[in-house]
């Protein structure tokens, strides 16, 4: 039996079910919104629910439980696997928000689950996720995803759990007076920046046994300050899926469902990925490129902007955030970015650029060592 974690202290708790809420969610009254969450966030799930209904929502907990999960995928047969929960509809087509909290008590259970097993579950729901994006993109749903700490995520970060609760604390509420009032002003400095990158058409990556170029032509960058995840920084775009050329190597281990890749690296021509290497794991990155015909194409693009992540964590919400580094993702792309390609993968990979990195937009270079060198103010 997995020991009770220990919670957040109460106060935090309530800030960031505050900023969820009033901020990230923006909920109205009557609006119709799931907070769905692992029994380990029990805390912030009260309070989350607390705020909603003070709001005036129309509020469904959705509780899960450890193991569920790998009973499913160890027993479903391909009827089960292919079978959409009328549930998972009715939220897609009828709710107005969404809210998932994130708290594993074991990170690393499905690192043996069947591929074929979750290709056929994930062809099954591409049209549910389709859906739910689609309604995203036209402003008539909303999400946030967060995660509340637990044993096994410290673990994953080589940190004490007391240590990790601390570092998730500063990273949602570096400003504990006016935590909304910090993501407001968050959005407002970056807004300037992505104003600057929708008018540019190519990016060129350098930095260790790296060098790609991607086009980025008349997409359009996502200026995030909290709104979909918490917490939050970072401005993206969905690559020109024809456009991604060249060579990328990875700096941290790239974690999906549970398996971790380490020293990943990708080779693309014509927007495809036509080699890939790593260290560790190679086995599972190609069988993950090989998932379906979009999972090797560049979904998304990323540079990462919050002062407050400075250490690798080995969980993608939070280290894809570091300041000082880019970010890219094989499969599916946003349709808000403008994106196209579809898929049901949709893997963050990490490029630290702290050290020697660089970025050129247009042939200009704009970012070095981790930071911007022109001002977009």
């Amino acid at each position: 039996m997995t020991p009770r974690e220990l919670p957040m202290p109460d106060n935090r708790i309530v800030q960031i079910a505050d900023v969820l809420v009033n901020y990230s969610l923006s909920i109205q009254p009557g609006q119709k919104v799931l907070i769905r969450g692992e029994s380990l966030a029990e805390p912030l799930i009260q309070e989350t629910y607390r705020a909603a209904l003070r709001a005036g929502a129309l509020v469904t907990p959705q509780i899960g439980l450890p193991g569920l999960e790998k009973i499913f995928m160890d027993e479903a047969n391909d009827e089960q696997l292919q079978w959409i929960q009328p549930m998972s509809r009715l939220v897609t087509e009828e709710y107005d928000a969404l809210l998932a909290i994130s708290a594993s008590s074991n990170t690393r259970e499905g690192t043996q689950f069947d591929p074929e097993k979750l290709a056929l579950r994930g062809k099954a729901n591409q049209p549910i996720q389709d859906r739910f994006f689609e309604r995203a993109a036209k402003g008539e749903f909303k999400w946030v995803a967060t995660l509340f700490p637990t044993q096994a995520f410290a673990q994953d970060a080589d940190m004490a759990f007391e240590d990790y609760a601390e570092f998730v604390y500063h990273a949602c509420l570096p400003d504990s007076e006016d935590p909304i009032g910090f993501w407001k002003n968050m959005e407002a400095r970056q807004e300037h920046l992505v104003q600057y990158l929708n008018g540019v058409k190519t990016l060129r990556l350098v930095a260790k046994d790296t060098d790609l170029t991607v086009g980025v032509k008349d997409r359009k960058w996502i200026n995030c300050a909290g709104r979909e995840n918490f917490p939050d920084g970072e401005v993206f775009t969905g690559p020109i899926e024809t456009e991604t050329e060249g060579h990328v190597r990875f700096t941290y281990p790239a974690v999906h469902q549970g398996n971790e890749v380490t020293d990943a690296q990708l080779w693309f021509e014509k927007g495809r990925i036509v080699k890939a290497a790593a260290q560790k794991g190679k086995d599972f990155l190609l069988a993950t490129l090989d998932r379906d015909e979009g999972a090797r194409i560049l979904g998304e693009f990323a540079i990462g902007t919050n002062p407050g992540i400075t250490r690798f964590t080995r969980n993608t919400l939070f280290d894809e955030k570091i300041q000082g580094t880019v970010h890219m993702a094989v499969g599916m792309s946003y349709p808000d970015s403008g994106g196209t390609n579809q898929s049901q993968v949709h893997w963050d990979m990490i490029c630290d650029m702290r050290e020697g990195g660089k970025l050129y937009a247009d042939d200009e270079l704009i970012y070095e060592n981790g930071a911007f060198t022109i001002d977009f103010e």
